[in-house]
């Protein structure tokens, strides 16, 4: 069992409850005022659950610059009032930035017994194969 200081357990909470606003605001016709919280509550709750320096050396190594730009950028512009802009911005520099966890995370769906099976069905495989590929943060 793992165990999780308060913080984390909180930090874990609010991102929890960021992706739940996000993906009601996207529900709701990219309702601004949830698209706001959630961004919010998600960058909090990950400042909590890894800590401030580990979450920024995270979004501002100098590989990882235009990721994080573009991530950022999008938070911000939903921010301004232009949340279908900024979603896209914001979910292109997700891809871009948490791309190296994707192999990890298709690894670990495939040992679930009833989604991996559904994983290795011939037109969705090589897709999932194509994304669980390893590539270079470059």
């Amino acid at each position: 069992m793992i165990s999780l200081t308060d913080s984390q357990k909180i930090g874990m909470g609010l991102t929890g409850f960021g992706v739940f606003f996000l993906f009601f605001g996207m529900i709701l016709f990219f309702d601004k005022a949830l698209l706001a919280i959630g961004n919010i509550l998600f960058v909090a709750g990950l400042s909590f659950a890894i800590g401030l320096e580990r979450t920024f050396r995270f979004f501002f190594q100098k590989h990882k610059m235009k990721a994080t730009g573009f991530f950022l950028g999008g938070i911000f512009v939903v921010l301004l009032g232009w949340p279908v802009i900024g979603m896209v911005l914001e979910i292109y520099g997700f891809f871009l930035l948490f791309r190296g966890f994707f192999p990890v995370v298709v690894g670990f769906i495939r040992r679930v017994p009833i989604l991996g099976s559904i994983l290795n069905l011939p037109g969705l495989s090589s897709f999932v194969d194509k994304v669980g590929e390893s590539n270079s943060m470059v």
